[in-house]
């Protein structure tokens, strides 16, 4: 038997999504964009979801460009009918759907004193009804092929809870509370659930609310500060996770809530 040239070993070690219909949430920045870069570097057709229709469709644009198949949609996904039509659009073109990245998810300052019934109706539309829809929409089909992956975003807020954070903590422990019941009620489908908990991220998102804050160089050390590793992590960091659990890599692994937090619970 010959030797495997470099050029062998890298290509199998980069194919770990080959030809996978994966729908990504939140799609058009932060980690949801680097996770749709990584997964169409690793083979897959992306199905790219997002309000910021601009944003999606430069990186739309951008992936098309280096040759992967994507398929744009723009709407609020906490929408029902956004939903629907995610998924029967992936349907009609594809047939099919291997992952479901719920990746989307917004963040608000303030303690439940805080905040208003609008605040609170918002932030759980977004970060956990929006998943709900989607897998009610999505999992009918995985059910029949006999086989899928769901990953949910949730935070280190769902697992501790964060100061200031009120009602995203909630909507976050909720989120683990979805994962584990479908985790228990399909892992003998074919179907994984699975959800990552990251501390501070450095995406747009933060880098915002950092601006907005009426000290945003004590704001940014106060997020630093958090992790004792002492820096933020990178989208990209949180989309290699996200990769795994997407993969083969991971057919063992359903109903977690991983953590990754800079040794934030330490």
């Amino acid at each position: 038997m010959g030797m495997a040239s470099e050029n062998d070993f890298q290509r199998r070690q980069t194919v770990k999504l080959s030809r996978k219909i994966v729908i990504i949430t939140g799609a058009a920045a932060g980690i949801g964009e680097a996770s749709a870069r990584l997964f169409a570097r690793e083979g897959a057709r992306l199905v790219l979801v997002d309000q910021d229709a601009e944003g999606l469709g430069k990186l739309a644009g951008e992936l098309e460009q280096a040759g992967t198949m994507v398929l744009e949609i723009a709407g609020d996904v906490a929408d029902p009918a956004v939903c629907r039509q995610v998924v029967d659009r992936v349907t009609n073109q594809f047939g099919r759907i291997d992952v479901l990245f719920n990746n989307a998810g917004i963040v608000l300052n303030g303690s439940l004193l805080d905040c208003t019934e609008d605040d609170w109706h918002r932030t759980m539309d977004v970060n956990l009804k929006s998943m709900y829809l989607l897998c009610r929409e999505a999992l009918p089909l995985m059910l029949k092929q006999g086989s899928g992956c769901v990953i949910n975003m949730s935070s280190i807020a769902g697992t501790n809870g964060i100061p200031n954070r009120g009602v995203y903590s909630v909507s976050k422990a909720g989120v683990i509370g979805l994962t584990r019941s479908l985790a228990a009620d399909f892992v003998k489908e074919g179907i994984r659930v699975n959800c990552i908990c990251p501390a501070t991220v450095d995406t747009p998102s933060l880098r915002a609310r950092i601006a907005n804050s009426p000290d945003p160089e004590a704001a940014r050390r106060a997020f630093i500060a958090r992790q004792p590793m002492g820096r933020i992590a990178r989208p990209d960091e949180i989309a290699s996770l996200a990769l795994w659990l997407a993969s083969d890599e991971s057919a063992f692994m359903t109903g977690q809530a991983i953590v990754m937090d800079g040794g934030m619970k330490l």
